[in-house]
């Protein structure tokens, strides 16, 4: 490997480490509905957005929080040399995306049937280092 290869690499890899993933599969709520709950969280410093998950009256706020918690998880587990109070952190992505699609029949007058479509979504939370507005 190239000296110019192996240095954005190493650059990849360091800027990396600073952010955490968590995802949550097939859950059983629509995209729409998770949407609007991920959109309140989205930039938002990490202990704000759980106190605002914790009190909104949304069920998705409950799966989000759970979420959000373990995305905090991943980042302790990445940098055990750094403090979570110390650190501010933010939610720097959240992406909402429709999951699969489970399709039933309801009777319908006159012997027809119409299609319910039972959606799912998968949910992404990226937490990362705070980046201040004063620095650019």
């Amino acid at each position: 490997m190239g000296a110019r290869k192996y240095n954005m690499a190493e650059k990849f890899k360091a800027e990396k480490k600073q952010i955490a993933i968590a995802s949550l599969r097939d859950c059983p709520t629509s995209p729409r509905k998770m949407r609007i709950v991920a959109d309140t969280v989205r930039g938002v410093e990490v202990n704000r957005a759980l106190a605002i998950l914790r009190y909104s009256k949304k069920e998705a706020s409950i799966k989000l929080e759970k979420l959000l918690r373990s995305a905090i998880a991943n980042w302790e587990a990445k940098n055990p040399d750094l403090r979570l109070e110390d650190t501010p952190l933010c939610v720097k992505e959240i992406r909402v995306d429709g999951g699969r699609m489970l399709k039933r029949i309801q009777p319908a007058p006159q012997g027809r049937a119409h299609r319910i479509r039972k959606r799912s979504n998968h949910v992404t939370i990226i937490v990362d280092k705070m980046v201040n507005e004063e620095k650019k």
